[in-house]
């Protein structure tokens, strides 16, 4: 039985020690036939990006080792125009997943070591007669870390050169995770040095490069076209919003089932797809290949949040953090399995993506953190979309960050006693951690406007996600004649159902706090909200009025 590659992703390797492979090698077909000299294929993070980039590499490069064995097994040996090309060209491969530092100073060293490291790997080239002796000095200094930035800015391009003079042959350059220095760059606030410096090694191998065959490269985002790409007219770009490529990272529902029966896994495909699907790539709904393979090699310990584990998510956590009201209230619309419909952004610009909510929703949509629902161009030619949050695994990380914002504001025993007050009955004990809890969530919590009812919906509702393992917590619903605020529904019928309803203080009625709660009682009661509980037969029912003023609260029964 082949053993499952965790982490690997070094194609040869995983060919040659025998691991389970799903086979996306006609991928190499699609991109020797797309007339693009420079094609952007943006994914999230664990998709498969570096693999399909060392498949590409074996299957491109000419080197002294035959390595069409390496393709026996797949779908594309059996494309004979195509193997005639394996093992022609020479290649340019850089990967720069691992580059993201706290500051430019280590982001350039960590930069100038991978260029510099393939140099080396390239060094048969010094012994050759394709360059005069400065030239060599250049590339001993560049290969050893010596050279002044400059020529690490033409690296791509002298590389490249030197490859077709040598070999005869125009060069293809790979360039796997271009993106991830520049998302360091905007965290270790060093954006403007990072672009300049890709700005320059970029174009100038790519840009009008008479010794470039094809170039390849990923990322999670495009980055706009005038920060990195400026001028670079041969660029076509494969978001995850195009159906060309979009079969090849990610599986696919056949290919899921193909591994579940390989490794002989009993399985529930509604718990799986509830779980690692949802992801749309143009037309394709795409399974998480990081989750699925985890899944399959823990297959004792269950359903758990294997992708959003591997990584800190803290630039997201501090997009949506500082967020504003309107932000926080849909994600949890979104949280309720509600969707949103937004305009989307395909060509973000890092250092934009806090200035507008717009260009957080398009960042969490690119980086697979969201899903389309639908997609929409209008005349004009921009693009929006109907969002959603695509599995059970990327909500909980939503819920996660929700429930940070609360635990920087009451000790957990003291949030955990007040739900527990909640779900128990005691109305008067929840009330009064409440209100304190309100007056000390200053960061989250800050009501001002015409909004503000919808704000204090968006932070209780927020706050009960802690129940949502246990409990159904529905908001937004219809019962009875109209939609209540917030209903929590136990799964034993013999426990307490509770409805609630917020209400603002309008001093232009002349109204104060208990006048407002008692208002909340009344529409619930007038308009017979309890109805779905007593349909689910549910006899223990607890009415709740919510009034607020400011950071002022009363909760009513």
């Amino acid at each position: 039985m082949k053993k499952i590659s965790i982490g690997i992703t070094d194609f040869k390797e995983i060919i040659n020690n025998n691991y389970y492979l799903v086979d996306k090698s006609l991928f190499i077909k699609e991109i020797m036939e797309d007339g693009s000299k420079v094609l952007l294929l943006p994914r999230p993070r664990r998709f498969g990006k570096t693999i399909n980039m060392s498949m590409l590499k074996y299957f491109f490069e000419k080197t002294d080792e035959d390595n069409s064995f390496l393709f026996k097994e797949l779908y594309i040996y059996k494309c004979k125009d195509v193997m005639e090309k394996q093992g022609k060209y020479p290649v340019i491969y850089l990967t720069f997943k691992d580059e993201k530092y706290l500051s430019w100073k280590d982001c350039k060293s960590g930069m100038k070591f991978v260029i510099g490291n393939e140099f080396k790997r390239h060094k048969y080239l010094l012994e050759s007669n394709i360059m005069d002796y400065e030239e060599k000095e250049t590339y001993k200094d560049i290969m050893n870390l010596k050279a002044d930035d400059i020529y690490y800015h033409k690296s791509l391009l002298s590389l490249s050169m030197y490859l077709s003079k040598y070999y005869n042959k125009k060069a293809v350059i790979i360039i796997d995770e271009y993106d991830v220095p520049i998302q360091g760059g905007y965290t270790g606030d060093y954006y403007e040095d990072i672009i300049s410096f890709m700005r320059n090694f970029l174009s100038g191998g790519l840009k009008d490069n008479i010794y470039l065959e094809k170039a390849i490269l990923t990322g999670i985002l495009r980055v706009a076209k005038e920060s990195i790409f400026s001028g670079l007219n041969n660029l076509n770009v494969y978001s995850i919003l195009k159906n060309k490529y979009s079969s090849y990272f990610g599986f696919s529902e056949v290919e899921i089932e193909e591994i579940f029966k390989y490794y002989e896994v009993e399985f529930k495909l509604d718990e799986v797809k509830s779980w690692y699907n949802g992801y749309v790539f143009g037309e394709n709904v795409i399974y998480n290949p990081w989750s699925i393979l985890n899944y399959v090699n823990n297959y004792e310990e269950g359903l758990q949040p294997y992708w959003i584990n591997t990584s800190s998510n803290d630039l997201v956590k501090s997009l949506i953090t500082k967020g504003g009201h309107q932000l926080k209230s849909e994600l949890e619309d979104l949280i309720q399995d509600k969707s949103i419909t937004k305009e989307i952004n395909e060509n973000i610009e890092m250092k934009e993506i806090d200035k507008s909510t717009e260009n957080v929703w398009s960042f969490l949509l690119l980086s697979g953190y969201l899903k389309t629902v639908k997609k929409t161009r209008k005349p004009d030619g921009r693009l929006v979309c109907e969002l959603a949050i695509p599995n059970i695994e990327v909500k909980y990380l939503y819920n996660e960050i929700i429930m940070s914002w609360f635990r920087e504001s009451i000790n957990n025993d003291e949030f955990n006693f007040m739900l527990n007050s909640l779900i128990n009955g005691d109305i008067k004990t929840f009330g009064k951690i409440l209100k304190k809890f309100v007056l000390s969530s200053v960061s989250y919590f800050d009501i001002s406007g015409q909004e503000s009812e919808k704000v204090y919906h968006a932070f209780v509702l927020g706050m009960l996600i802690a129940l949502s393992e246990d409990y159904e917590v529905k908001s937004n619903r219809e019962s009875g004649y109209g939609r209540y605020d917030v209903m929590i529904i136990q799964k034993d019928k013999n426990k307490i159902g509770i409805i609630m309803e917020f209400k603002k203080v309008d001093r232009d009625d002349e109204e104060d706090l208990k006048k407002a709660a008692e208002e909340g009682l009344k529409q619930i009661r007038k308009r017979k909200y309890k109805q779905e509980l007593i349909a689910r037969e549910i006899k223990n029912i607890i009415e709740i009025g919510v009034a607020f003023e400011g950071k002022d609260v009363m909760v009513l029964t």
